[in-house]
């Protein structure tokens, strides 16, 4: 049975916005990809570095966040203004993101 609905988009759009809260909490000094992939396992237990990355990628070319890649170990995030406006609902988020709609 075919529900229309693609599990794959819903789960890349809801970690990209449980990302941008975790930075947002983390705010002003950024988080340790470690950090990022324990909370993105909380809520997706088998979830990945690499998935983790794929979508800060994402973020990133957003220009939600800035990456620091280390080549030879973790990865650093931290929001940028337009990231931190996108987590405090005071601009538009656009599609790719999961953000749910505002009721306060």
């Amino acid at each position: 049975m075919n529900t229309g609905v693609d599990l794959d988009k819903v789960r890349r759009e809801q970690l990209r916005w449980l990302l941008l809260l975790v930075l947002n909490r983390g705010r002003p000094y950024g988080l340790k990809e470690a950090v990022l992939v324990g909370a993105a396992q909380d809520m997706y237990p088998d979830a990945s570095s690499l998935e983790v990355r794929r979508e800060l990628d994402y973020l990133d070319n957003r220009r939600l966040v800035e990456l620091e890649k280390s080549p030879s170990g973790p990865w650093h995030a931290s929001l940028t203004r337009h990231g931190v406006d996108i987590a405090e609902y005071t601009i538009d988020c656009g599609p790719g993101i999961a953000r749910p709609q505002k009721y306060w």
